[in-house]
């Protein structure tokens, strides 16, 4: 057996060396890879989920206690219908380069989400504006199996402040290759896009599009967000929507 271990100013371990197998260091070298590589859970709350699918409520981290006018305006009591009506509103196109617009013209607008797609996502998005919290977001994830490893998912997420609607679109029909280990980034971070996005964004009615602009900075800082800005007040007047929602007072 060996002996204690011994350094140079003489103290003396009671520790005996570790020794490992070849097939255990490797076991371990792939154990804190794959801890050093996790990202923190993101805090949530499911409002639906099937096999698939799912709508659940998470923590947003840009609402900061100490400055309330960072709070959103939820809960919130919006009707399916009205949800049905916004999604509808969403159209995508192929995004193409100067020069493939050039050669074919540019692509077609086609809606961003299928009657099947607004007819699981509007209840359950109204349901959960109805139960968020003023420091939580929406989010939401679509997805259809094609093999036993990839995967088409939609994904996003939305929040409501004063009388806007930000919604975003991260991912749309993205074909999402299921990893062999580690970390499963579509489901636990739907607003995130998973590959760079291939397609342009529109909203109708037009005037109640929110213009935000962003600068050369904001892109290299990461400050941009990807994400469409939507008066409500300008959708339907008189809806459900526009009267349930307080009038912010001038600071």
């Amino acid at each position: 057996m060996p002996g204690p271990l011994e350094y140079e100013d003489g103290f003396r371990s009671p520790l005996h060396p570790l020794r490992l197998t070849p097939h255990a260091l490797r076991l371990l070298l792939l154990t804190l890879l794959l801890a050093g590589c996790a990202l923190p859970q993101v805090p949530a709350r499911v409002v639906y989920e099937d096999p698939i699918n799912f709508v659940r409520l998470e923590s947003d981290p840009t609402v900061l206690p100490e400055w309330p006018p960072s709070a959103h305006n939820h809960p919130l009591a919006i009707s399916p219908e009205e949800v049905a009506g916004i999604l509808k509103g969403f159209l995508v196109r192929e995004h193409r380069t100067g020069v493939q617009v050039m050669i074919a013209g540019e692509a077609p607008w086609e809606p961003a989400f299928s009657q099947d797609e607004i007819a699981l996502l509007a209840p359950r998005l109204s349901d959960a504006l109805a139960q968020a919290k003023p420091d939580e977001r929406v989010a939401y994830y679509l997805s259809r199996p094609q093999t036993s490893i990839k995967r088409e998912i939609t994904s996003g997420g939305l929040y409501i402040q004063e009388h806007y609607l930000h919604f975003i679109l991260g991912n749309r029909r993205i074909i999402y290759g299921i990893p062999a280990y580690g970390m499963v980034y579509d489901r636990r971070y739907p607003m995130m896009p998973t590959a760079a996005k291939g397609f342009d964004l529109l909203f109708g009615p037009a005037e109640a599009v929110v213009e935000r602009e962003s600068g050369i900075l904001d892109h290299m800082l990461g400050r941009a967000k990807d994400e469409t800005v939507i008066d409500l007040r300008k959708l339907h007047p008189a809806s459900p929507v526009t009267q349930t929602i307080p009038e912010v007072s001038p600071s």
